[in-house]
């Protein structure tokens, strides 16, 4: 953690940095339009494209991450050549599922595309007469069973096979949902352990031979999770590959049990009519994601975690400073497990409220991008560049001070 002193000689240079280091981070800083170094068109200038700092995460609306250069290295080396697709999805499939210590894996077209595509080989196999016919198999209405507290928007992803999603509260209830129409179980991990464990699912999927399907798509940190649910026993993981691994935004890994893997593969491209026949992953995203994994699996975690709570820090001297400004640290139990900061202040001394100050601070320039709702302004550090963090605290403190009666 930085000590202090260290902090307080870094606030002290704030002016300098949004001044200068920002400068290399946005396109406009008062005006003045700045391409970005190495590129001879500002082409999100030129379509009148805002980018912004962003303090809010990996939101998929907002672009989700950025690529290491070492990906983009690999997306641009794939772009120069011409493969086999099946053959590269294979083989990329095969060293991915070497990382993750696992029987299969596949580069999919986002954690969406994982989830139809993991319902579909469950519901189809290797059969090509079902696979050509979903969603639309003939004879009674399939069914996926899932908890009450699942339910979110994101199941669309699965429905999209023609599935009925059966809703259960607790295991009673689960194993009494099991009939000869299940063909999956499906398990949103942002949602925690309401009525039943991840180890009572699993092992309820195992004994009536149902395939357990997890959703844990944002659940990285801890870089644990990419091994943990294999091992507790699901049959499938999706992971989305566009936030915190930082591979390409429109890429998903979809790893598990080989034959499902393999059947999941037959439902999508290059395959021609098959649910997922729009779900295309290109070359260049395929080998993206694998260079993505690799990285991802090399980095010094506990470093970058020391690097979050310094920038958190660092923010939170800034805003302290101002009166009646109030802080917390915290970070979410699951999905986006890193470090955050809340702001929060006494309205009748600053006269600002919260979606007011985050307003005006995604149309100042730089833009910055932050979230909450009507009673504080949430930060999150871990998609800042970082000459990044310096910008935040100074426009932050500014915008509280400014409103102050």
């Amino acid at each position: 953690m930085l000590n202090r002193r260290t902090m307080l000689k870094m606030l002290a240079t704030l002016p300098f940095m949004g001044g200068v280091a920002g400068s290399n981070a946005i396109r406009k800083v008062s005006g003045e339009k700045l391409a970005r170094p190495g590129y001879n068109r500002d082409f999100f200038t030129e379509l009148g494209v805002k980018p912004f700092i962003n303090a809010w995460g990996t939101i998929t609306a907002k672009s989700g991450s950025l690529m290491h250069p070492e990906v983009i290295e690999a997306y641009n080396y794939a772009s120069q050549q011409f493969v086999d697709l099946n053959e590269l999805q294979d083989k990329v499939g095969e060293r991915i599922a070497e990382m993750l210590n696992c029987e299969a894996a596949m580069v999919t077209a986002g954690a969406a595309s994982a989830m139809t595509l993991g319902a579909a080989a469950c519901i189809t196999g290797k059969d090509q007469e079902k696979i050509r016919a979903l969603p639309n198999l003939p004879g009674q209405q399939l069914e996926v069973i899932i908890q009450d507290t699942h339910r979110f928007g994101y199941d669309h992803a699965v429905r999209n096979t023609g599935v009925k999603m059966v809703e259960v509260n607790g295991p009673r209830e689960m194993e009494e949902a099991i009939n000869e129409k299940t063909v999956m179980m499906l398990f949103f991990n942002a949602a925690g352990e309401h009525s039943v464990s991840r180890e009572q699912f699993v092992e309820i999927g195992q004994r009536n031979n149902v395939p357990t399907f997890i959703d844990a798509a944002a659940d990285v940190p801890p870089v644990e999770n990419l091994f943990k649910y294999i091992e507790m026993g699901f049959d499938l993981v999706t992971f989305s590959g566009g936030k915190a691994i930082r591979g390409p935004q429109s890429a998903g890994l979809l790893f598990g049990r080989k034959d499902l893997l393999e059947a999941a593969r037959l439902n999508t491209v290059p395959h021609s009519n098959t649910i997922g026949r729009g779900m295309k992953v290109n070359k260049e995203e395929i080998l993206a994601m694998m260079v993505a994994l690799e990285k991802y699996l090399e980095r010094d975690h506990e470093k970058d975690w020391e690097e979050w709570e310094n920038r958190v820090a660092l923010i939170d001297e800034a805003v302290s400073s101002v009166e009646s400004v109030e802080t917390d640290h915290y970070v979410f139990p699951v999905a986006n497990h890193v470090p955050h900061l809340s702001i929060k202040w006494d309205q009748e001394i600053i006269n600002i409220t919260p979606p007011k100050l985050r307003e005006n601070l995604e149309n100042g320039y730089p833009s910055i991008v932050t979230f909450g709702g009507d009673e504080s302004v949430e930060v999150s550090v871990f998609m800042m560049q970082q000459e990044e963090v310096g910008i935040v605290a100074k426009r932050l403190k500014e915008e509280l001070e400014m409103a102050l009666m």
